[in-house]
């Protein structure tokens, strides 16, 4: 018989989470989704597929998850939450809950696998960032400096991995409305704005919702996910739909 190898995949409560272990679990892998409320109606039912309660920011959750868990080949970090607000008017707590779960959570659940893959000598860590860590953004500052210090941390675990023949890559998605990054983005907008920025706020808020530009969609980042995990071949950087892809073809030239 052979084996199905087995992927955790974190933030599979919707968009590219949830469309991600779709696609793995169409390819026939055994798929490990995580959320912090699990919904087992949100996914096929299928004996390849496990819903696992996980919290990226609490290191016993990510404990009880991993044990759960038992071996597997690749960790996708896609677990995530968005902030759009200017720097003078944001409240630090908010700030620090963004670095929480993209930075910290993603170190957190990769310093979790990567004993058994080291003792293996085999594994993939794939961690899903964003091209706005290639072209900056106004109202993102914090966010894209969560995403940016992921990018840093994941080059650099790859060259301290490559002995053990563990590989490490990202994914950088494009802008995706309708993704539940504009629910969270909004929740950790409760801070008062300052009245200054109010007009800039809305004229972004406008350009965000367009969907008559290139954007990228939740397959587009499923499939770059699933490059990045079986193709030995893939680039440290797979840009994630079609405005990911036109903005690393710009940045390359520049």
């Amino acid at each position: 018989m052979t084996h199905s190898p087995t992927v955790l995949i974190t933030g599979c409560s919707s968009g590219f989470g949830l469309e991600t272990a779709r696609f793995f679990l169409d390819k026939g892998w055994n798929v490990i989704a995580t959320m912090r409320t699990p919904r087992k109606d949100l996914l096929p039912a299928s004996d390849h597929l496990r819903i696992l309660a996980l919290d990226v920011t609490d290191a016993d959750s990510i404990a009880r998850c991993i044990d759960a868990a038992g071996p597997i080949d690749a960790l996708v970090n896609n677990a995530g939450i968005g902030l759009l607000a200017p720097v003078e008017g944001l409240n630090l707590a908010s700030a620090r809950e963004i670095f929480d779960t993209n930075t910290l959570g993603t170190i957190a659940m990769t310093q979790a696998v990567l004993p058994q893959f080291r003792q293996r000598r085999g594994g993939v860590v794939v961690n899903v960032t964003s091209t706005v860590t290639l072209k900056s953004l106004p109202l993102l500052a914090v966010y894209t400096a969560s995403k940016a210090a992921v990018n840093a941390f994941t080059e650099s675990l790859a060259l301290e991995l490559e002995p053990f023949d563990v590989r490490v890559r990202l994914v950088l998605p494009g802008r995706a409305p309708g993704t539940a990054f504009g629910d969270n983005a909004r929740r950790l907008m409760a801070d008062p704005i300052p009245d200054a920025y109010v007009a800039f706020r809305d004229q972004v808020f406008e350009s965000v919702r367009d969907t008559a530009s290139p954007m990228t969609h939740a397959l587009d980042v499923a499939e770059a996910v699933w490059q990045a995990v079986t193709d030995p071949s893939a680039p440290m950087r797979t840009p994630a739909g079609a405005d990911a892809v036109a903005v690393s073809a710009a940045v390359s030239k520049a």
